[in-house]
């Protein structure tokens, strides 16, 4: 080690943890090591489950209550920090070490201003008094890129958005200048630019004070543009670690391979090819589609939410509706499956208008376009067996024999890939990828023609999210399906996608094949969505280095 700078953070063989009631005490973490020096951004991969959250915890001193410290050391520029107490560790929490959380919607105190809390970490380190507190928090909020940071500081949680609450997540980590920044997953909860805009922020702390970065990230892309190093995880034991270029390249561990090549944001830019289509008719058309919700605003002028939004999806293929929160894509969602009529405007299913309908008739077109939701852990019956999911929209609809209905179940789970073992299971028992074959299986269940999509595999890993796709391509060539499919995610939907509607602000800015927009994209908001894609729009590992 003989003239290189001292590593601000060496983890030496950590092992962890995590006590159970009933199975005794179950390692998540297995022998990792690692170090980072100064100015550096270290990034662990991985996907659920693989140790890269326990470990970031274990090195900041928060470990669940019934996670343990097996062995190994933590050192902390030099000093083995992970025998010490958590009154000892809260004198550097903040001070030398700090965390951006994952989920700044969670992680902020919703009855304290702003101000007051970026103020606390000053507090509790005792630096300054109140008048030069407040104003360091101003300078604080205003470094991190908010507009007026005098009048950030008096509101509140809810009045920010997720970006904004973000930058005051940030603020607080940065206050006191650390050595090192551990930053969680800190923008898998933002929109694609919000998380540019982020990243390049702590990116550019880091170069300005030289602090060390520990980013924990399940996002490949990510890690490639911002980190000079990986460490790859899976299970508890590092698969891979060194340069990031050099292990993207040349990855060795067959695990890192397949990260890589499941991840749509570092896929090679490659389209689907045109599509058989029998008769090459419209499944959805979409017309002139306005959507007015009353408003508490002034003269009780209404919101308008979409905006002439227009597009035809052709029998057999997938449209894909993207933008940002805002943007309308829920909103014309829910307006294409009938749960709203529009303001102004027609949609047509199979050349119906769900707004004509009511009682029965409704009830029974519904069963031709079935929706398929975000997130697998929240859209299913955590009281119901597998096959009491997948049987009750038969329920619902057609009073099938028993023995049909069984049958009919049997079948859908076999389509989704599924083991009939998982029949008697409730959801819990699951994982998040067989979840979301269950949800894909009860909307298939009844036979339907049109399949609605909302960000369907965005709260998936990256490989299972990669299963999740296949068999969607698989069902869509076996049964004709047609699907619209509403995602932030560029990356994603360059690969599943036929063609697009670019929706910013209840207004379509941009429309056609996917090939067309993402190569010829027509406004300028479409082209800031694609170069804010993760991993396509810098070389690996491409970030501007810290000065020696």
């Amino acid at each position: 080690m003989t003239g290189e700078a001292l590593p601000v953070l060496e983890v030496e063989n950590l092992s962890v943890s995590y006590r159970d009631g009933h199975n005794g005490a179950q390692r998540v973490v297995d022998g990792v090591s690692f170090r980072i020096l100064p100015g550096e951004v270290v990034a662990l991969v991985g996907e659920s489950g693989s140790g890269k959250t326990t470990t970031a915890q274990a090195v900041i001193g928060l470990l669940a209550e019934n996670g343990r410290l097996d062995g190994g050391a933590i050192r902390l520029a030099g000093t083995d920090i992970s025998g010490w107490s958590q009154k000892r560790l809260d004198a550097i929490r903040g001070a030398r070490i700090s965390l951006i959380p994952q989920d700044p919607g969670s992680s902020l105190n919703p009855v304290k201003t702003i101000g007051a809390q970026v103020e606390e970490i000053l507090t509790i380190h005792r630096r300054g008094d109140r008048v030069a507190n407040r104003a360091r928090v101003i300078e604080l909020l205003g470094r991190v890129g908010l507009s007026d940071p005098a009048l950030r500081a008096t509101q509140y949680p809810h009045e920010l958005s997720g970006g904004m609450k973000q930058r005051v997540l940030i603020a607080i980590a940065i206050a006191l200048q650390p050595a090192l920044i551990i930053a969680d997953e800190p923008t898998s909860a933002l929109d694609v630019t919000v998380q540019r805009r982020i990243l390049d922020l702590i990116d550019e702390l880091r170069r300005e004070y030289g602090t060390a970065v520990l980013l924990v990230t399940h996002d490949l892309g990510v890690a490639a543009d911002r980190a000079d190093r990986l460490v790859v995880l899976q299970g508890g034991r590092i698969q891979e670690q060194g340069p990031t270029a050099e292990v993207l390249a040349a990855p060795r561990s067959p695990y890192t391979r397949q990260l890589l090549a499941d991840a749509p944001s570092l896929a090679k830019a490659e389209f689907r090819g045109p599509r058989p289509q029998a008769g090459a008719d419209d499944a959805i058309v979409v017309e002139a589609l306005v959507q007015d919700f009353a408003s508490g605003g002034r003269r009780g002028e209404p919101f308008r939410a979409v905006d002439g939004v227009s597009f035809a999806v052709r029998r057999g293929t997938t449209h894909a509706l993207v933008g940002e929160s805002g943007s309308g894509k829920t909103t014309t969602v829910r307006a294409v499956v009938g749960f709203q009529k529009p303001s102004s405007g027609r949609i047509l299913i199979n050349g119906t208008d769900p707004a004509t309908l009511k009682g029965e008739a409704l009830r029974r077109f519904r069963r031709t376009i079935q929706l398929v939701y975000q997130n697998p852990f929240g859209s299913l019956d955590p009281r119901q067996t597998i096959f009491e999911i997948i049987e009750e929209p038969l329920l619902n609809f057609d009073r099938l024999p028993k023995a049909e209905r069984a049958a009919k179940v049997q079948d859908m789970l076999d389509r989704v890939g599924l083991p009939r073992a998982v029949l008697t299971r409730r959801p819990r028992a699951l994982s998040g990828g067989q979840r979301q074959r269950v949800a894909i299986a009860r909307a298939l269940v009844l036979d339907p023609q049109v399949l609605v999509l909302d960000e369907a595999v965005s709260a998936l890993d990256v490989t299972v999210q990669a299963q999740i796709l296949a068999l969607l391509d698989e069902l869509q060539k076996e049964l004709g399906l047609t699907y619209l499919f509403i995602s932030h995610d560029l990356a994603v939907v360059r690969q599943i996608s036929d063609t697009v509607s670019v929706l910013h602000n209840g207004r379509q800015v941009d429309s056609g094949t996917v090939e067309d927009v993402f190569l010829r994209p027509g406004s300028a908001y479409t082209r800031e969505l694609l170069d804010a894609i993760p991993g396509s729009a810098r070389s690996p590992g491409g970030k501007v280095p810290v000065p020696a």
